[in-house]
């Protein structure tokens, strides 16, 4: 992943960093989240961010290159670029909280059903 054209002193990166990771943990629910990424992010960065999980998810799956680059209009080199991330620590636990919050909307499903 690239960074930014005009590099600032590390020390200032690593603190602003430290700022930003802060905020993402202290947003409470849903609706401060989609809030936050709404006027902070332009619909473009939105889409960007939410393809790139959405590919490392469909990855996990073992969907196809073809499957994900036809559904989420993307190319082989994003697809590739994203592939050599899932071994990442940080995607790793971002795949694990989706995998999470899929397994607990199956299961509310199925108790739903039951319990009618």
């Amino acid at each position: 992943m690239r960074s930014s054209k005009n590099s600032i002193n590390p020390s200032l990166k690593k603190q602003i960093t430290k700022m930003f990771a802060q905020l993402i943990c202290d947003i409470k629910n849903f609706e401060e989240a989609a809030t936050f990424l709404e006027d902070f992010f332009n619909p473009a960065e939105i889409e960007i961010f939410s393809k790139r999980l959405a590919i490392a998810y469909w990855l996990k799956k073992k969907r196809s290159y073809k499957n994900i680059r036809d559904n989420l209009k993307v190319s082989s080199a994003t697809i590739s670029t994203v592939s050599e991330l899932l071994n990442k620590k940080g995607l790793k636990i971002a795949l694990k909280k989706v995998e999470a919050e899929e397994w607990a909307n199956l299961w509310a499903e199925k108790i739903k059903k039951i319990i009618k």
